[in-house]
């Protein structure tokens, strides 16, 4: 316990300052090099608002237009006799779009269920399993430029629907229902 202490609070400060010595021996400038560094990291973080605000406005548009409801209601007579949770289900569509709205969602079944119920459970499991696919595609992909996202996509919704079925089985099997 007291090792994983200690790597937890000196690991970080370690790599940094062999990066420093590593950078000094090599005769790079590592100040003006962390520098330049900031000032492209700022540039980034300004060219990333404009696909945040659409993503914010999407969800935002999803949940209020009542869309999510309805999809939610389509849904319930196939996934109750399955044993899956519809209160996950809007957990399951939103991750993909959004951590923030996800998060929320989460956030809502554990103040509603508790941490310790299977909802609870199921929710932070999958909160912690799956990613925000649209986002990174939308945020990363359009800040430096790729256009051509059909394949990322496809893989990174096959693996948070992959991610989803597996955090219900692993919950199942680990808490029941």
């Amino acid at each position: 316990m007291y090792v994983i202490q200690f790597l937890s609070l000196w690991l970080i400060p370690m790599v940094i300052a062999c990066i420093l010595l590593h950078g000094t021996y090599k005769r790079v400038p590592t100040y003006e090099a962390f520098v330049e560094g900031g000032k492209e990291g700022i540039q980034i973080a300004f060219s990333l608002i404009p696909y945040l605000v659409g993503m914010l406005v999407a969800v935002s548009v999803f949940r209020a237009s009542g869309a999510l409801d309805f999809f939610i209601s389509y849904m319930k007579p196939f996934i109750v006799p399955l044993g899956l949770p519809p209160e996950v289900v809007p957990l399951a569509l939103i991750r993909p779009i959004s951590g923030t709205a996800s998060l929320g969602i989460v956030t809502d079944l554990i103040a509603t269920y508790g941490p310790d119920s299977f909802i609870g459970r199921l929710a932070s499991t999958i909160q912690g399993s799956t990613e925000t696919t649209l986002y990174v595609l939308t945020v990363y992909f359009g800040a430096v430029g790729i256009r051509k996202m059909g394949d990322a996509l496809k893989v990174g919704l096959l693996a948070d629907l992959i991610s989803f079925v597996v955090s219900f089985f692993i919950v199942l099997w680990m808490f029941g229902e």
